[in-house]
This record gives C-alpha cells, sequence and structure tokens, in this order.
C-alpha cells in the first residue's frame, strides 16, 4: 500500500515491518477482520497501516511520532524487529 501525507510518501513495499497484530488461523488472517502493522521508512520515519476487510472501510496509513510508534510497538502483539532495532535505544528500566 502506498500513501502520500503531508508531502511525504509512505510505502508499505519499500519500509521495515516492524510489529503487527496479525494472526492466522487457517482462513483468516486479520483479528475480527481488521489488522495494524508498524513500518519504519529507510529515513527512520514511523507509520502504521491499518487494514479491513469490511465493507464500508478503507484500508489506510497513519503517519506516527516515535512515541507515537514506542507505544503501537507495544500495543501489538508480534514484534517482527527487537525494540533496539526499531528505535536505536533500549527500554528504559521500570
Amino acid at each position: 500500500m502506498k500513501a502520500i501525507i503531508r508531502g511525504k510518501k509512505y510505502d508499505t513495499e519499500t519500509a521495515i515491518r516492524l510489529a503487527d497484530d496479525e494472526f492466522f488461523d487457517g482462513t483468516n488472517q486479520m483479528n475480527h477482520g481488521r489488522s495494524t502493522i508498524l513500518y519504519k521508512t529507510k529515513k527512520g520515519n514511523f507509520f502504521a497501516c491499518h487494514e479491513t476487510c469490511w465493507q464500508g472501510e478503507h484500508d489506510n496509513i497513519e503517519p506516527l511520532t516515535i512515541s507515537g510508534a514506542k507505544e503501537l510497538y507495544e500495543d501489538l502483539f508480534h514484534q517482527t524487529v527487537e525494540y533496539f532495532d526499531a528505535f536505536g535505544t533500549e527500554p528504559e528500566e521500570a
């Protein structure tokens, strides 16, 4: 999926997939008909791709700040890239 938002091009084909909430049960890939995937562009910008299979809804791309990306990364249950590799820092100690 591609989108131009505020003069910047976001492309899921060229960005790095960091995390998602997709789940595959043998038939369906989306949890309750929707999924969210967190990406990082080659220039270091973060965005979420929201996908849906519901009629009347549309897939969309949402640019994120680094704090928004970190929050989403923590909320998504399937991380494909380690935290340090995604954000360049280790998570803060509790």
